[in-house]
This record gives C-alpha cells, structure tokens and sequence, in this order.
C-alpha cells in the first residue's frame, strides 16, 4: 500500500482538510498505514499537481482557513487501477524478532522484559480494537462498505491475537533464563 492511495481512500470516504486526514489517520487507517502530518501534507500537494485531487473552493475568508480536498475522476480511476492490481505478500520484517534472534547469539539480558512491554502493548491494541468493533460493526451493518471495512478490522483482531498468543507463549518458554543473559 501507499500513502497516496490511502490519501485517496480517505478523500473518497470523506472529503476532508490535511489536519482531518492526519486526525483521521490516527483513529483509523493509521492502524495499518501510518504517516505524519508532513508526509500527508506532502502528498496532497503532490496529488493536487497531479490532478488526482483539487482544493474545494472555500466558503469565505481564506486567510488561516483549512483547505479541503476532493478526490478527482483521475484519482479515483488511479485508486481502481491500485485496488484491481494484484501485489504478492510482504516479507514480514519484525525487530523483535530479530532482537530475539540476536539475543541467542549475545545473551538475553532485558529480552523478558521487552516481551512482557510487548506483550501489554498488543493486549491494549487488542482491546482497542475488539471496543471498535463492538461500536462500530452491529450486526445490522452488513452493507458491502461495512463488511469491508469490517475485515480490515477484524484483520488486525486477528492479528494482534497472533501476537498476544505468541509472545505469552515465548515468555512461558523462555522462563527465568530470558533475564539471566
């Protein structure tokens, strides 16, 4: 994925100013697709010289006001293009597990430590997204949107139960000899 074509989904979604689409990247597609405010400013210039956006007209004094974007037929033909292109699986690149790695080769001091932080980290995003999904996805929302937008979520469920399962697992079979280094 690109920060472009998640620019173009959240435009689709909502059109919306560069401060609502880093507020809304932190409530939501940032889960998986992080970027900071610059980056995201960045990318709607870009986007906007490309024609694939275009600022709204503003409603009144311009001076200090947000601008907002719409996503244009050449962006959203581009964000068709993406969504229809078929991409193979990424190689997962986890440092933890590279530290786990290194750890057989230099010790493991402070490794049981970081998996107990790891491990509290992920139940909390677990939590965090069992409590949307419980707000967000009753039953009765079965449109195709919110079933899509349903297995996103549900694919980070998924995932953080992957990891909580996982590191519980290597912390029990690690033991006291993680710490002794």
């Amino acid at each position: 994925m690109s920060l472009p074509h998640a620019i173009l989904t959240a435009l689709l979604e909502k059109p919306s100013s560069g401060l609502e689409l880093t507020r809304r990247f932190d409530k939501s597609i940032g889960y998986f697709w992080s970027a900071t405010h610059q980056q995201i400013y960045r990318e709607l210039g870009r986007l906007e010289r490309e024609g694939a956006i275009r600022a709204l007209p503003s409603r009144g004094a311009t001076r200090g006001q947000k601008k907002e974007y719409e996503v244009l037929p050449a962006g959203r033909a581009e964000l068709a293009r993406w969504t229809a292109e078929p991409q193979d699986p990424k190689p997962l690149r986890d440092t933890l597990l590279l530290r786990l790695r290194a750890a057989a080769v230099v010790g493991t001091e402070g490794i049981r430590e970081e998996l107990h932080r790891h491990l509290a980290l992920h139940r909390r995003q677990l939590a965090e997204y069992e409590e949307i999904e419980r707000r967000d996805f009753p039953p009765e929302k079965d449109a195709v949107e919110d079933r899509l937008r349903h297995v996103v979520l549900r694919a980070g469920i998924d995932l953080e139960t992957f990891w909580t399962r996982w590191l519980t697992r290597a912390i029990e079979e690690l033991g006291e000899t993680a710490g002794a280094g």
